[in-house]
């Protein structure tokens, strides 16, 4: 069972918490982090969901995931590529870029600069079937494909930006 803390738009706690799955109401949020891994080629790190997922099955996409209850941002993008992929960051060299709000989450995206080799990864099977590093070229046809989800251009816009500055 997974607790979440209940956020307000503004990102501050309401000291109220909710398991995972159960519906959060008007105004309410929680938090998400979304963690770019890009390597000194300039590629992205990106990975495939897995099949039994409920949230976009078989569906490309960054690595993440919910904050838990008493978790910070930071803490949770460290905690999730370790988790999902094996990697241990250092945290010095993680940086946060933007949070983005959407209906009921609000998602922290998270930028690392980071060389992996991609046979060292430890692949968390429940959660992720494959990684790969792609060019932005090609995460851009993934994306107008369908095969990489669709964050949005604004999202992309900002990380591509980000990404072509570091």
């Amino acid at each position: 069972m997974e607790i979440w803390d209940i956020l307000d738009k503004q990102g501050n706690k309401t000291y109220k918490t909710i398991v995972r799955g159960e519906e959060l109401k008007e105004g309410e949020y929680h938090l998400v982090v979304h963690i770019w891994i890009m390597n000194s080629k300039g590629e992205f790190l990106i990975q495939r969901r897995a099949d039994a997922l409920k949230l976009m099955p078989g569906m490309w996409a960054a690595t993440g995931g919910s904050v838990i209850a008493g978790e910070d941002s930071k803490t949770a993008a460290l905690r999730e590529v370790k988790e999902e992929l094996g990697i241990d960051i250092n945290a010095d060299n993680i940086h946060k870029i933007w949070r983005v709000t959407r209906k009921h989450n609000l998602a922290d995206v998270w930028f690392v600069k980071e060389d992996v080799n991609i046979e060292d990864l430890e692949l968390l099977e429940e959660e992720v079937s494959h990684a790969k590093w792609v060019a932005k070229e090609e995460l851009k046809s993934m994306v107008t494909k369908g095969e990489f989800h669709n964050y949005g251009a604004e999202y992309f816009r900002k990380l591509y930006e980000y990404a072509g500055k570091n």
